[in-house]
């Protein structure tokens, strides 16, 4: 009965990172952009925190749900524009995933989150690259990772503050774990 009740409450945790990404997205969706497909990643804040709930089963559902509702909110769900969220998101959050799991002794939230802002500027410029505009999408790479490092940082430093203060996320933490134990 037990382990039951921490699947339920695992999927209400997954349910609300989900919708927080969405809202974050949304949000981020009407600050004005200098560059129309460049955006600062706010949906990822959630998958940061999920990173320090959920088992990695859990965590790829929320990544696909944050790419599916992306996809709708933006309109690129039907476009090419879902390989490159896709890639980015996925190859991302997934080192981030292990680089907390196997190494939060050695990096905090700040390098979790540079690194992970780095890779998906990386595997998007190279699917931009392959799949639709050749060596010459790398022309346009030094501010997608200027604004990707600042933006990694700061989601980083948020991260490393709200989850050493959050009294929510440490009761989360209690109950997930607590019955597994």
């Amino acid at each position: 009965m037990k382990k039951q009740k921490s699947i339920s409450f695992q999927s209400n945790i997954v349910a609300l990172l989900a919708a927080c990404c969405i809202f974050l997205s949304a949000f981020e969706y009407i600050i004005p952009k200098p560059i129309p497909f460049l955006r600062i990643g706010l949906a990822n804040l959630p998958i940061l925190i999920g990173i320090t709930l959920l088992p990695f089963p859990a965590f790829l559902l929320l990544i696909c749900m944050k790419v599916c509702f992306q996809g709708l909110i933006y309109g690129t769900f039907f476009s090419h524009i879902i390989i490159l969220s896709a890639g980015g998101t996925f190859s991302s959050s997934i080192a981030m995933f292990f680089l907390y799991k196997f190494c939060k002794k050695y990096i905090s939230f700040i390098g979790i989150s540079v690194t992970g802002a780095l890779l998906s500027n990386t595997v998007q410029l190279y699917l931009a690259g392959l799949l639709f505009f050749g060596p010459s999408v790398w022309l346009i790479s030094p501010p997608f990772y200027i604004i990707g490092g600042i933006a990694g940082l700061l989601l980083g430093v948020f991260t490393n503050t709200f989850t050493g203060k959050s009294m929510w996320l440490t009761q989360c933490r209690e109950l997930l774990y607590a019955d597994n134990s």
